[in-house]
């Protein structure tokens, strides 16, 4: 194995740790009836099983806070609404509390981002009148920080149930940004039928268009059930690479000065990463790099890309006077972008296993990524 490969999975890997903990947290309260399902919600949209580490650490008189080290998520879970009026107030206050500690900190780790309040369509034949009155009271006092409020129907089974209480709630017209019928996970009916899980992939499209830019990579990052969701972003990451290092003009870049692209591409691969949520080894980047770089001689992460490469792809470019025009550079850096996304999807998907990518069948299945995306980006795409 060339060192060269391994020193450019080191910046890798140093890339990746450093963008994961520049991650700006994002702050989530759950509100709801005991037994609504709001730990299983939470350990079906988010990786790590946030809601199973404990009883969380207290925050407020009836607020805890569920965190991990090192995790970019704090959920603030509230207790159960058979409260009486006078505990469910107390709640309402703790949480308009924690809304206006967060704005007066002016910092966006520390400030609530978003309210799930959650309903139990199982449980429930019509939308409660202390809930829509607590709702009602909440989103009058919630108008000048304006924190989103999405109301999640929880095991939203029948469908044809969830929707009609999906019609009731709407009906109140509370200042909320969307109601969101979902069953977080399968759920099985005398073991002769099963209805899927849904829904939960709709509650992070809501995410994403509700919260702050700063805050989409973070998403992208602990929520686990949308796959669609995690390619988008990461396509926007090897676009704004391209861009950023090849933009308009660029001029061509000498093979004696091609290293500077190697930031741009380091970069480019810690925020796919990053979007991913994946624990990605150092041995996973180094068959990846050596693998890329065998498929056609070409030095991907910004060193000398010979003419080599271009034999693999005729009419794809040439190497004149010892330079890579930028439009050649862009291209196999999205090449090399869009292969690695394909990697984090079979990973993600299990399609393939870290351990399988060091064996020669692996390399091989990762050589092949990079030459089908290579001519793809050749061929317009």
């Amino acid at each position: 194995m060339d060192p060269h490969y391994e020193d450019i999975a080191k910046q890798c890997i140093d890339a990746i740790h450093q963008r994961i903990r520049n991650l700006k947290r994002l702050n989530i309260i759950v509100v709801g009836k005991s037994g609504v399902g709001k730990s299983t919600l939470i350990n079906s949209v988010f990786r790590d099983n946030l809601a199973e580490t404990g009883l969380g650490r207290p925050v407020t008189r009836s607020i805890r806070q569920i965190s991990k080290e090192g995790y970019p998520l704090t959920i603030y879970d509230t207790p159960g609404f058979e409260l009486d009026h006078g505990q469910q107030n107390q709640v309402k206050d703790e949480i308009l509390s924690l809304i206006q500690k967060g704005v007066a900190s002016r910092d966006v780790n520390r400030a609530i981002h978003c309210i799930w309040y959650c309903i139990n369509v199982g449980s429930n034949r019509t939308f409660d009148a202390s809930e829509v009155q607590w709702l009602q009271e909440f989103t009058r006092e919630n108008r000048v920080t304006r924190v989103p409020v999405i109301i999640v129907l929880t095991q939203g089974c029948p469908r044809k149930k969830a929707l009609e209480m999906k019609t009731l709630v709407e009906a109140e017209n509370l200042d909320i940004v969307q109601v969101v019928p979902v069953l977080a996970q399968d759920m099985e009916f005398d073991e002769e039928y099963t209805a899927r899980a849904y829904g939960l992939d709709t509650l992070i499209q809501i995410m994403s268009e509700v919260l702050g830019e700063e805050l989409q990579e973070t998403l992208q990052n602990v929520q686990k059930v949308s796959l669609e969701a995690k390619k988008k972003y990461a396509h926007a990451a090897v676009a704004a690479a391209v861009t950023a290092a090849f933009g308009e003009g660029f001029a061509p870049v000498p093979f004696a000065d091609a290293a500077m692209l190697i930031p741009t591409q380091v970069t480019m691969i810690a925020s796919i990463t990053a979007i991913f949520g994946l624990n990605v080894s150092k041995s996973i980047l180094t068959s990846f790099v050596s693998s890329a770089l065998g498929a056609g001689g070409a030095t991907l992460l910004g060193r000398t890309i010979t003419s080599n490469v271009f034999k693999l792809v005729p009419g794809v470019g040439t190497v004149a006077g010892g330079t890579i025009s930028g439009a050649t550079a862009g291209l196999v850096t999205t090449a090399l972008g869009e292969a690695y996304i394909k990697l984090m999807e079979m990973l993600y998907k299990g399609e393939i296993r870290g351990e399988e990518l060091s064996t020669a069948a692996g390399k091989r299945r990762l050589r092949e990524l990079f030459r089908h995306e290579l001519k793809d980006q050749d061929m317009g795409g």
